[in-house]
């Protein structure tokens, strides 16, 4: 069961030390024995029958998986400037490496948000459009993004209709908002943005 095995871990497991894995392993043993290969679609469910895992192969296909790649390229030059020596734990630099021959994304951490709340800040009372959707490139960005998050969004209305649905009426909420308080580029993010989340990173 999901939920009790959840409850008998902790941050502290690494999966490292054998002894608290055997532990686990007692206490909360696999459904069945051994390994299974799964090649088709399927879910995952724990003993209580509540699906903890949707295995979906092939379900991006190769073109999309093109557009992600091409959308990434845009992000590169964001996506470059948040790695730092001496940044906080999730830009640090020593956490990101290029590939061999430097081949790959761009390796870093940002967030895209059209409605971003600056925690922190205590001059600011509203969300704004994250510092990596302001400027020129945001509508090229937010078109880039477009199917691959109108896919993420639909798979997430037949896995969790709850928070789809909740996820729409606060992007429905943000639209009025920005209108009728006039906030610089939200309407406009807004306009193009495809997902039913309203921050990817």
């Amino acid at each position: 069961d999901i939920a009790r095995y959840s409850k008998l871990i902790s941050p502290k497991d690494t999966g490292h030390n054998e002894q608290r894995e055997v532990r686990l392993l007692e206490r909360c043993p696999p459904g069945h024995e051994g390994k299974r290969l799964v090649d088709e679609p399927a879910t995952i469910l724990n003993a209580s029958g509540a699906i903890i895992a949707w295995y979906l192969p092939d379900a991006l296909t190769d073109t999309t998986q093109k557009e992600i790649r091409e959308a990434t390229n845009l992000l590169a030059p964001s996506l470059e400037k948040s790695v730092r020596a001496d940044g906080i734990w999730q830009t640090n630099q020593k956490w990101f490496k290029r590939g061999s021959d430097n081949v790959g994304a761009t390796p870093g951490c940002i967030n895209l948000s059209p409605a971003w709340f600056q925690q922190g800040h205590k001059t600011v009372s509203d969300p704004e459009v994250s510092a990596s959707l302001k400027g020129p490139s945001c509508e090229n960005i937010l078109k880039a993004i477009a199917r691959p998050a109108a896919i993420m969004s639909a798979a997430l209305r037949v896995m969790h209709p709850e928070q789809y649905w909740a996820g729409l009426r606060t992007l429905s909420n943000l639209g009025h908002i920005a209108v009728s308080k006039d906030l610089p580029q939200m309407p406009e993010a807004l306009q193009y943005w495809a997902s039913v989340f309203n921050t990817l990173s």
